[in-house]
């Protein structure tokens, strides 16, 4: 034993330097063809036990999943137009599956304590179900607009309107007296798609909700945007990887340069980068918290978050900043246990929400350009 133990760490310090080797992609993006083809099975899926698991958890992951989705096979259908039919049967089912799930009620797709005091909104509806929903619908008319669904995006985007502005800070509800950054960024994304395809302007609105913003949701310390408050705008979460890194995708719709300042903020506070692997933490330093079901696991001593790892390849897809994606990748292959079935790539260590948002990463980008177009610049006629 006494001469093994040199020689076994020998041999880690020789290993460690090339580990990483062994898992980086080529390319990161060459995972995205067998996730799309397992996302496509799972989304086509009327009756789902995987579905069933997930909402278990969680109701809000099957939404989100659900939105995940949709985004990724409208950037599938932008980037391959010979089978661009085939990604928007993808996306039709889903709006059509969740469509039919809300009108059971809102509470669907929340938590139990949805129920736990009143909306402070008179409306009493949840801005979380209302954008998603809203972004799903534009995403689709922004690929190929469908009559049918015109009037019900229109609708949608009343309801969304109507949240913020009657929220004294402009900051909508998702629970009762909760709002979240998410959230709220997710449906001024869907405010600026649906201009583009349906000629209304709600550029005001963006323009106030973000001033809005930085007076009262950017943390004093860090510069990032707090993660959750009240009604009145009031704090009570601070800055988390697994909001901010959505968050700066959508408001590069709304603001870009305010946009990728918040990415570069969160790069410093919360990625780790070592040997070639990379990971996110889910609070700053100074904001340490417990692990909630939405953050998932911390990894202790290197601080890796899997909620906040798995956005931040998002955010790293959006900023075009390869280096974090590969190494985001690479640990993935590692620590998440890649899998290939009859249905195409799955991560064993996950779920199908993780899925969803790493092969979102891998397409991401025709949908946002279009939209930042020159020519949609300003809404249509």
């Amino acid at each position: 034993m006494k001469r093994s133990l040199p020689l076994l760490l020998m041999a880690i310090v020789l290993w460690l330097p090339v580990l990483h080797f062994i898992f980086r992609p080529s390319a990161p993006r060459e995972l995205a063809p067998e996730l799309a083809s397992r996302m496509r099975a799972l989304a086509m899926q009327d009756d789902s036990p995987e579905r069933d698991v997930l909402r278990r958890n969680n109701p809000e992951w099957d939404l989100m999943v659900r939105t995940f989705n949709v985004l990724s096979f409208a950037n599938l259908a932008l980037r391959e137009p010979d089978r661009k039919s085939e990604h928007l049967a993808v996306i039709d089912a889903v709006i059509a599956r969740t469509l039919r799930d809300e009108r059971q009620g809102q509470e669907f797709f929340l938590l139990p304590y949805v129920h736990r005091a009143r909306f402070k909104d008179p409306h009493g509806r949840s801005l979380f179900v209302d954008g998603e929903l809203a972004l799903m619908l534009a995403a689709r008319q922004m690929v190929e607009p469908r009559d049918d669904l015109a009037p019900l995006l229109r609708e949608r985007i009343d309801i969304v309107t109507g949240e913020l502005e009657r929220a004294p800070a402009l900051v909508a509800e998702s629970y009762p007296n909760e709002g979240w950054t998410f959230c709220n960024t997710v449906a001024l994304a869907a405010l600026r798609l649906s201009d583009i395809v349906d000629g209304r302007d709600h550029s005001e609105l963006r323009r106030r909700w973000l001033e809005s913003a930085r007076k009262k949701l950017v943390d004093e310390r860090t510069g990032l945007l707090i993660s959750s408050f009240t009604f009145e705008g009031a704090r009570l979460d601070g800055p988390e990887g697994s909001t901010l890194w959505l968050v700066a995708h959508m408001l590069q719709l709304v603001d870009e340069d305010f946009a990728k300042a918040q990415y570069q903020r969160a790069r410093q506070e919360l990625i780790g980068e070592a040997l070639g692997f990379a990971w996110a933490a889910e609070w700053p330093v100074h904001e340490s918290r417990p692990e909630d079901i939405d953050s998932g696991p911390t990894i202790p001593l290197v601080n890796a978050n899997a909620g906040s790892s798995g956005l931040a390849l998002v955010g790293a897809a959006a900023f075009g900043d390869e280096a974090l994606l590969t190494g985001l990748v690479t640990s993935l292959r590692f620590a998440a246990f890649p899998m290939t079935d009859g249905e195409g790539l799955r991560f064993a260590a996950g779920n199908a929400l993780a899925d969803a948002v790493l092969l979102y990463s891998l397409v991401e980008g025709p949908l946002w350009k279009r939209a930042l177009e020159p020519r949609h610049l300003e809404a249509r006629p």
